[in-house]
């Protein structure tokens, strides 16, 4: 009988921790996204963005096909586009890419969306497997399996693979920001000769994040301070060096570009919310407080309104009295002088952001599609441990989140003054990425309530939870493989 310690053996020997996660990875995803009953997220009212831009629309039917259902079926633009694109993004990219494989493979008049799936599927494997090479290195210790597993269970979570059946844009910003974070961590550690191409891979993804969503345009000067991490590569000469500035140019240059491109409607939705889920909002009488501010106490009536009203509403968004009397009256530098004089509401509202950070399920959607049998709205329970626990106990405290921020920058902060005083490379890049995935955490709640209020949190936050996640695994993996504060390389051990 062959010992479990031979066959141990074998399965090293054939099987590294990144290829398991990457096998992991795969049976687990397909099982949610293509195996009956079919699961994705529905549509809270945010496709038609991605659809009609790139030739898509909703084919006609009796049964609404928002929120409650998953809707796999649409129709293909057959001659012309009349639709402006809604939103510049780099989403095109995928789906442009998903509607092209269906008329290859199955109609040139209906769109399946698991051809959407199945692209950002194919693109989110080798994000798996760089992220589990960059956390384990070269080693095949069972520890370094450990950390294979967590990756799954973290990034594989149904909380996350439930988008790429959907026309959101959170998948694009999962997989670039995967590719980002595993090129930094590779670059330190030296694991490939050719530096230039995962420098190349690292922009290129930084820029695709940045410019898939609008609201990802701060997060430009985020990845402008992980980008300083790179000129601490070694042997950098003035032609690298240039690259280096243009990588960076090109990282702000997208949040620019994507912020400057911001349609007058995608900031008028942005500008009512902000009022009606900021301003009034954790506030006893807010009438008082926005007359205070040169605004009438009528619109305090508007309280938890939305833009695109789901029943009746006490008043219509787009009207001409609205657009007068409170659109043009209030803008971005009204919203942050009225919480300057009303910061104790502001730090409520930042404390509502904080108890959905680690929320990444959107509830406010189904999760399966009409023919399951399922209720209107009911959530898929699959392979969701992670997001479960970590949406039950983490403190929903926007100072805790600051606390910890401050917590892992002090950390890494320690182990870049050791290594560049040691005239290593690890410990300082390593302090780069995680100052500037703090500032995300920081920051983006801020951004969010100032921008659009309490409304779709979830998914506003996004890049909140995935670089918490980021920085959990890599601190996990920095103390199963004793590099915290010693990152001088060590014998490749079995066990």
């Amino acid at each position: 009988m062959v010992s479990v310690k031979r066959c141990w053996r074998i399965f090293q020997n054939h099987v590294s921790p990144a290829a398991m996660a990457t096998m992991l990875a795969a049976v687990i995803c397909a099982v949610i996204l293509f195996v009956p009953p079919i699961n994705g997220y529905a549509d809270n009212g945010d496709f038609y963005r991605a659809m009609l831009s790139n030739g898509a629309y909703r084919l006609p039917t009796k049964s609404s096909q928002y929120i409650g259902y998953v809707v796999t079926k649409f129709g293909i633009l057959k001659y012309f586009n009349e639709n402006n694109v809604a939103v510049f993004t780099s989403q095109a990219l995928f789906v442009k890419a998903a509607i092209m494989l269906n008329k290859l493979f199955y109609s040139q008049r209906y769109f399946d969306i698991r051809f959407l799936g199945v692209v950002y599927y194919v693109a989110f494997l080798p994000g798996i497997y760089l992220l589990t090479k960059a956390l384990t290195g070269s080693w095949r210790r069972i520890r370094s399996y450990v950390i294979a597993i967590l990756v799954v269970i973290i990034f594989g979570d149904a909380s996350f693979v439930l988008y790429f059946n959907s026309f959101f844009a959170e998948p694009a910003m999962l997989i670039s920001f995967l590719y980002a974070f595993a090129s930094v961590i590779l670059l330190a550690r030296g694991e490939y000769s050719k530096r230039w191409k995962l420098v190349l891979l690292y922009f290129t993804s930084v820029v695709v994040l940045i410019t898939s969503k609008q609201q990802n345009a701060p997060l430009a000067l985020s990845f402008g301070v992980i980008s300083i991490g790179l000129f601490f590569l070694p042997g950098l000469k003035k032609a690298k060096k240039l690259a280096l500035i243009g990588g960076l140019l090109a990282t702000l240059g997208a949040g620019v570009l994507t912020y400057s491109l911001i349609n007058k409607e995608f900031n008028d939705v942005n500008q009512y919310q902000a009022f009606s889920h900021g301003v009034l909002m954790e506030t006893g009488d807010p009438s008082k407080n926005i007359a205070k501010n040169g605004l009438s106490e009528q619109f305090a009536l508007m309280r938890e309104q939305d833009y695109y009203a789901k029943t009746f509403d006490t008043s219509d968004p787009s009207s001409p009295y609205i657009k007068k009397h409170l659109m043009a009256k209030y803008n971005f530098a009204w919203i942050v002088k009225y919480y300057a004089k009303n910061v104790n509401q502001f730090l409520r509202l930042l404390d509502v952001a904080s108890k959905d950070i680690m929320v990444t399920q959107v509830k406010a959607v189904g999760d399966y599609t009409k023919d399951s049998g399922k209720k209107p709205g009911q959530q898929s329970t699959f392979f969701t441990f992670y997001s479960s626990l970590a949406g039950a106990f983490f403190p929903g405290k926007y100072a805790f989140l600051c606390l910890l921020s401050i917590t892992f920058i002090g950390v890494y902060a320690v182990s870049a003054y050791i290594d560049f005083t040691a005239g290593r490379l690890l410990g300082v890049m390593r302090f780069f990425l995680v100052l500037g995935l703090m500032t995300i955490c920081v920051f983006v709640p801020i951004v969010s309530i100032i921008g659009d209020g309490d409304a779709d949190l979830a998914k506003h936050l996004f890049m909140v939870p995935l670089s918490l996640d980021l920085t959990f695994i890599m601190f996990i993996s920095d103390i199963l493989n004793d590099q915290l504060w010693l990152t001088e390389p060590e014998e490749n051990e079995d066990a």
